[in-house]
C-alpha cells in the first residue's frame, strides 16, 4: 500500500475484497487543506466526506447528494467520521462539489468537508454494507418512482398510498408559514394545495402533491429533519385523504391551481402572486401571509443559481432562516383599555420572546407597541397571540412599522403608559439553548406550573387560580410535586391566569412559573 505526501493510506477490508483509501490527516486548517486537495484530485463521481458528526446516519449523508442527482453507492467509515458517496454521473459530482465550495455543507449543524476521491467507483461488499444498501435502494426507488425489491431485510416501500402528506411541526421555536412549507416541499414536485391548522396545540399542515411518488420522495427525505437549526422538526405521514378541498387563498390555506379563490374572512392573501404559480422551489424572498417579506438565506450569503439544491439544503435543515428584515416591534390593538397594563402585556408576550419595552399609546389606549428581542420572536408572538381573547376582547396583533419603542423623556410619562423591561430577570429566552425554547406552545386552557414551593398542595393552587376569575376544571401534580398541570374552563381564562400569576411570589423566594401546555388532563 502506497503512501503519498501527507496522505495516510488505509486498507479497508471487506469479507471478499480489499482496497485502500487515501484519507487526509486532520490538519488544523481544514479548509485550506480542502482547497489544495480539490486541486490535486481530478473530478470523480465518488466523493470523500470528512469530519462527519458521531452517530450520523446513511440517510443524512445521502441527503447531501440527493439534490444533485442519483446516489448510486455509499460507504460509511463510522470510526473515522468519514464516508464515501458515489453519484450516478461525474457531472452530478462536479455540480455538488462546486455548490458546496460556495456554501458550507452541514450535517446536524456541523460543517463537513467534501472532496473528490481517488476512486472512480465504489466497490463495496453488499453483506457488509447491507443497511446502507437498503437505505440507498429505498431512496432510488422513490426517485425512479418504482418500488424496490422486497428482499427480506431490505427496506420495503409499498406504492405510495396518497399524494397528500400530513405534516406536524415539533419544537416550533420560530413560526413556520405556509410559504416556508411550499418552498421546502416543492423541491420534490409540484405542490398543488396546502392547508395549515392547529390541533392538540401543535401546528400541522396537509400538503397535496400532483403525484403520490413526489409525496413519497418528500416524506423519505424530510421526515425528522429540522427546518431551522435545532428546531421546527418535521414529522411526516401520508394522509388518509387523497384530495384537499381548499376554499380560500390566504395565510392558512392555499390552492396553487386556483389563484382566483377569495381570501375569506378578511385575512390577507399572500401579496406576492408571482409565487403562486412557481412551485419550482426558487428561493427568492417570499412574502408571507402577513404581507411582510422574509428571506431564506444560506449561512454563506447569497444563493447560487442552483435553487433546487438550495431548496433541498433548506429542507435538510442546513439553512438558517433570517428574520433580520423584520422589525421586532408589534402593534397590539382592540385591547381592553380599562384593564390592560404594560406589565400584563410583558407577561403574555414574554411567553414567546423577551419583551424589551411596552408602550400603551397615549391617544389610543386600546393599542400598544411591544418590542421583542428580534423579528423571529415578534413573528412567533404574533402568530400565536393574534385573535386571542384578552380581558374579554379579541386582540389583534400585527407587525409595527416602528423599529424600536421610544422611551419618554424623564418626568413626562405621568400615566405610566411606557415601561422598559430590558433588564428584567424574567426573560425566558436569555440563555442560549434554554429548555424554554422547546416548550413554546399556543395559548391553551391547560397551564404548566413549575417551581412550586414544598408544602403547597392541590387545594392551595386551585384556590389561587380560581381567584384570578376563572374556574379550575382539572389538576394534576407531577411526581416530584414541584410541577403540575392545571386546566381552566377556557383559553381566555388561562391567558388571564397566566398574566396574573406568572412569577407569583409563593414565599421563601419561590416564584411560580406559568406557561401554556400542549397536554390535557
Amino acid at each position: 500500500i502506497l503512501s503519498i505526501g501527507s496522505d495516510v493510506a488505509v486498507g479497508v477490508k471487506a469479507s471478499n475484497l480489499t482496497f485502500s483509501l487515501f484519507l487526509p490527516k486532520h490538519t488544523s486548517n481544514g479548509s485550506d487543506s480542502k482547497k489544495q486537495r480539490l486541486d490535486e484530485s481530478p473530478p470523480s463521481r465518488v466523493l470523500h466526506i470528512r469530519k462527519l458528526p458521531n452517530e450520523v446516519s446513511e440517510t443524512e449523508v445521502i441527503a447531501l447528494g440527493l439534490p444533485f442527482g442519483k446516489v448510486t453507492n455509499i460507504l460509511m467509515l463510522k470510526g473515522k467520521n468519514q464516508a464515501f458517496l458515489e453519484l450516478g454521473t461525474e457531472e452530478a459530482a462536479i455540480t455538488m462539489v462546486n455548490y458546496y465550495t460556495a456554501v458550507t455543507p452541514q450535517v446536524r449543524n456541523t460543517p463537513v468537508f467534501i472532496q473528490y476521491s481517488n476512486h472512480k467507483e465504489l466497490k463495496t461488499d453488499s453483506a457488509l454494507n447491507q443497511r446502507a444498501q437498503a437505505v440507498l435502494q429505498a431512496v432510488s426507488a422513490v426517485q425512479d418512482g418504482s418500488s424496490p425489491s422486497s428482499d427480506p431485510g431490505v427496506l420495503d416501500l409499498a406504492p405510495p398510498p396518497s399524494p397528500v402528506l400530513r405534516i406536524i411541526i415539533d419544537n416550533m421555536f420560530y413560526p413556520v408559514t405556509l410559504d416556508v412549507l411550499q418552498q421546502i416541499f416543492s423541491k420534490f414536485g409540484t405542490v398543488m394545495k396546502i392547508i395549515t391548522f392547529t390541533k392538540n396545540n401543535q401546528f400541522q399542515a396537509l400538503l397535496q402533491f400532483s403525484d403520490p411518488v413526489n409525496a413519497q420522495q418528500a416524506k423519505l427525505s424530510l421526515d425528522g429533519q429540522n427546518i431551522y437549526n435545532s428546531c421546527c422538526t418535521l414529522r411526516i405521514d401520508f394522509s388518509k385523504l387523497v384530495n384537499l378541498n381548499v376554499k380560500y387563498n390566504n395565510d392558512k390555506s392555499r390552492d396553487y391551481t386556483r389563484p382566483d379563490l377569495p381570501t375569506g374572512d378578511g385575512e390577507s392573501a399572500s401579496k406576492d402572486h408571482s409565487l403562486l404559480g412557481t412551485p419550482s422551489g426558487a428561493l427568492a424572498s417570499y412574502s408571507s401571509g402577513g404581507g411582510y417579506s422574509s428571506s431564506l438565506s444560506l449561512s454563506q450569503g447569497a444563493i447560487s443559481p442552483l435553487s433546487a439544491a438550495a431548496a433541498a439544503a433548506a429542507a435538510a435543515g442546513r439553512v438558517a432562516l433570517s428574520g433580520s428584515g423584520v422589525s421586532g416591534v408589534l402593534l397590539a390593538s382592540n385591547l381592553n383599555e380599562e384593564m390592560v397594563t404594560p406589565q400584563s402585556l410583558f407577561t403574555l408576550f414574554g411567553v414567546y420572546g423577551d419583551v424589551q419595552r411596552v408602550k400603551i399609546l397615549y391617544n389610543k389606549k386600546d393599542s400598544a407597541l411591544i418590542q421583542l428581542s428580534d423579528g423571529n420572536q415578534a413573528q412567533l408572538a404574533m402568530s400565536h397571540l393574534n385573535g386571542q381573547k384578552v380581558f374579554g376582547k379579541v386582540m389583534r396583533v400585527t407587525l409595527s412599522k416602528h423599529q424600536t419603542v421610544a422611551l419618554p423623556r424623564e418626568g413626562l410619562d405621568d400615566q405610566l403608559l411606557t415601561k422598559d423591561f430590558s433588564g428584567s430577570p424574567l426573560h425566558r429566552f436569555k440563555k442560549p439553548g434554554s429548555k424554554n425554547f422547546q416548550n413554546i406552545f399556543p395559548p391553551s386552557a391547560t397551564l404548566h406550573l413549575s417551581n412550586i414551593r414544598d408544602g403547597v398542595g392541590e387545594d392551595d393552587l386551585r384556590l389561587l387560580f380560581s381567584n384570578s376569575g376563572g374556574t379550575v376544571k382539572a389538576f394534576k401534580f407531577f411526581q416530584d410535586r414541584k410541577m403540575s398541570l392545571i386546566q381552566m374552563s377556557s383559553v381566555e381564562e388561562a391567558i388571564q391566569a397566566l398574566m396574573d400569576l406568572h412569577n407569583y411570589d409563593m414565599g421563601g423566594n419561590h416564584h411560580l412559573k406559568v406557561s401554556f401546555s400542549k397536554s390535557t388532563i
